[in-house]
């Protein structure tokens, strides 16, 4: 007789094991993937094939193309390489298919899963105390875990096959069965969980080859819909990753459907559906994602174009005193100047601040600016360097050319030490939630000290005019340095005492070496600024006045 609970039970147990898994491979190699997509996805073969890796070892198309979304909101990846990414992997993530119809329906489970569940949940008990063996255990424990689920599965879905008449259920049409795939999905919010319940199912005899086919097309269509809530709100380059992974799967489906019968004798020619429904299947899966990257890897360019004219992205405009001032008038050019170059200082440190999640001074109102991202600062700084190059090309009095230099080097200076900031968050936010107390503490160490920078600069910024804001540059060099001099100190007290390993210490003094050049270069451009060319302490000034940020530009 068919229990409905034995098909329930399998299916959590199918469900919770692909989350421990996916949860401990993202543990152990998580900062690995996200670093693999960041930084090896420049162009769109490349991205291809960095989406397909990352699917293949983490089997979740959804995870990857979240990470994929977000890199391309914070600016860090181009449009058309995060579609070729996710491209990719609707190739990477047929390979559970592949594990599940041979392990799951070709050998005995229990010779396998139980050892892993043994053998896991020991590890989870024993070895607690270490991250790394914990994850271990758990990633053991997941695979046992999801195919003891598969095994409920299939030994219900035959009972009820065994006492069904499938000749006497109507054809529902094929497309009715895609959609069935797209819902099921769609509700378990996971293509491969969907598909190992297609794969019982034809295993099972409850549907047929052609009835599996559709439930796989309409699954991998419903993989879609985490992306499409994440992008629900968000900015536009989200909304473009979204629509453009609805565009390359919906369109894989129109393809697929019609072709199928074409489709279907490929398959033929390496597995019987008849005799090994499940691989057939499987292969079915990897075959249509491949024809997917046959017909849409040459289309991503315009798709891309379209997208971006379809979800336009939002330029924000920034500068607030080089709009009002002529660069023709070379002394109100270079006043205006100065002071946008304080202005991109200001903001750039609030949005750097803002993405370490620092809360912002308690002086602030919750009347704040619209959201600043930042492709609007490399926006802020091109405008700063066109209007410089348009006071140049006025001919400049030398000594007017002399004050503009260390201004344009000031700008170039605080979009430097952005892009450092920028570039090293993901590392700062890895340490501060290590488990290892010291890593932990250097990573809340580099917050505060960005905090303390971004108060002092806004601080300075307000000072008036000749009220000491060299002596106030030379402390804020000084607090730099020192916080430097600390940082290595502790880290060579740690390593000597044991409490970090020897290969973390690289990552920390790099971290670190960028944070104090960072600071260094916010030091040199309000130094230049205020007509100290010499960014180090206690030495000779320039005669310029110092010039600092006007609350009223109008």
């Amino acid at each position: 007789m068919f229990d409905a609970w034995s098909l329930l039970a399998g299916l959590g147990m199918f469900l919770f094991g692909m989350f421990l898994l996916e949860e401990s491979i993202k543990a152990l190699a998580g900062r690995s993937l996200k670093t693999l997509i960041r930084r090896f996805t420049g162009t769109r073969g490349r991205a291809l094939l960095t989406g397909f890796a990352t699917t293949s070892i983490l089997q979740s198309s959804s995870a990857v193309g979240l990470m994929a979304m977000a890199f391309v909101g914070a600016g860090m990846l181009a449009l058309s390489n995060a579609l070729a990414t996710l491209l990719g992997a609707m190739v990477g993530t047929t390979g559970t298919a592949w594990i599940v119809a041979f392990l799951g329906f070709s050998v005995k489970i229990d010779h396998f899963a139980l050892p892993l569940v043994g053998l896991g949940g020991l590890g989870l008990v024993l070895f607690g105390g270490s991250p790394r063996w914990t994850n271990a255990g758990k990633l053991l424990f997941a695979f046992g875990l999801l195919f003891l689920g598969l095994d409920y599965m299939k030994n219900a879905t035959e009972v009820l096959a065994a006492g069904t008449d499938l000749a006497a259920l109507p054809d529902l049409g094929l497309w009715i069965y895609a959609l069935a795939g797209l819902v099921l999905t769609a509700v378990m919010q996971s293509s491969t969980a969907s598909i190992a319940v297609v794969l019982t199912a034809v295993f099972g005899g409850l549907i047929d080859f052609r009835q599996a086919a559709g439930m796989v097309i309409g699954a991998n269509v419903g993989s879609v819909v985490p992306l499409l809530l994440v992008s629900i709100g968000g900015i536009p380059a989200k909304k473009q990753t979204a629509l453009g992974s609805l565009a390359l799967k919906t369109g894989t489906a129109l393809i697929v459907m019609p072709a199928l019968p074409l489709l279907s004798r490929v398959v033929e020619f390496f597995f019987d559906p008849a005799t090994s429904p499940a691989l057939a299947v499987a292969a079915f899966h990897t075959l249509f994602n491949l024809v997917a990257v046959a017909f849409f890897y040459p289309a991503i360019p315009p798709l891309a174009r379209r997208l971006k004219e379809f979800f336009p992205e939002r330029r924000m405009v920034l500068a607030r005193f080089i709009p009002n001032a002529s660069p023709q008038v070379p002394e109100a050019a270079v006043h205006a100047l100065r002071n946008e170059v304080l202005n991109q200082l200001y903001l750039s440190l609030r949005y750097t601040a803002g993405r370490y999640g620092l809360q912002p001074p308690a002086a602030e109102t919750a009347e704040e600016e619209e959201e600043i991202h930042y492709y609007d600062l490399e926006h802020l700084h091109a405008e700063i360097f066109a209007f410089y190059a348009q006071a140049q090309a006025q001919g400049t009095e030398e000594l007017e050319a002399l004050q503009l230099e260390p201004v344009i080097r000031a700008s170039r200076s605080v979009m430097n030490a952005t892009r450092n900031f920028y570039d090293l968050r993901g590392q700062v936010e890895d340490l501060a939630s290590d488990e290892n107390e010291f890593l932990a503490g250097a990573g809340r160490g580099l917050k505060e000290r960005l905090a303390e920078l971004r108060d002092f600069s806004e601080r300075l910024a307000r000072i008036p005019e000749g009220s000491g804001a060299p002596r106030e540059l030379d402390a804020l060099y000084r607090t730099a340095e020192e916080a430097d001099r600390r940082f290595i100190a502790s880290c060579a007290e740690a390593v000597a005492g044991g409490a970090i390993r020897k290969g973390e210490v690289t990552r920390l003094l790099m971290a670190n070496r960028l944070f104090t050049q960072s600071a260094r270069m916010i030091v040199l451009s309000l130094k230049g600024l205020a007509g100290d060319p010499d960014p180090s302490p206690g030495t000779a000034r320039g005669a310029a006045e110092p010039v600092l940020l006007d609350p009223d530009p109008d």
